[in-house]
């Protein structure tokens, strides 16, 4: 039933953007750990409906500030997935919860090098995984990633 209506209460604020009352029995959280980005950004850092953690979308920035950690894409992309489980564990996840991730690339030619990066964060199997080039990122960005993440209650 609380699968029911997670997913119930998920539908809701994606098609009508209505925030569920903030109550102990909340099914919908909106979560900012600060661990990575201090800033007041108009978004979430993770949304947990249920046993599922929507992460927003990661860049390669050295934690506490808006900076690009130097060093072009092979740097960039560690540091977003170290963001990536910095926020993960901040939230009660790990990398290998991970089900799902979307990678957005300045250029497709460092696809080879972001894939050997990638490989170093993760066993198999690997999480389902989508990626294509963009026509800019924020601050100027060389990968953005998105992560879901989900939890199995492994009573039932």
């Amino acid at each position: 039933m609380l699968k029911i209506l997670s997913a119930i209460a998920f539908l809701v604020v994606a098609v009508t953007g209505v925030k569920v009352a903030a109550d102990e029995n909340r099914l919908i959280e909106f979560l900012n750990s600060k661990k990575v980005v201090t800033a007041d950004l108009p978004f979430s850092e993770a949304v947990r409906v249920g046993n599922l953690l929507f992460l927003s979308g990661q860049i390669g920035v050295i934690p506490g500030t808006l900076n690009l950690i130097p060093g072009g894409i092979q740097a960039e992309a560690k540091q977003t997935l170290e963001n990536i489980k910095t926020s993960l564990q901040a939230h009660g996840y790990e990398m290998n919860d991970l089900v799902k991730c979307t990678v957005m690339l300045a250029d497709m030619s460092d696809w080879p090098i972001f894939n050997e990066v990638y490989k170093g964060f993760f066993t198999p199997p690997y999480p389902a995984r989508s990626a294509f080039a963009t026509n800019g990122l924020a601050i100027g960005a060389r990968v953005e990633i998105e992560c879901v993440a989900a939890v199995v209650d492994k009573k039932n």
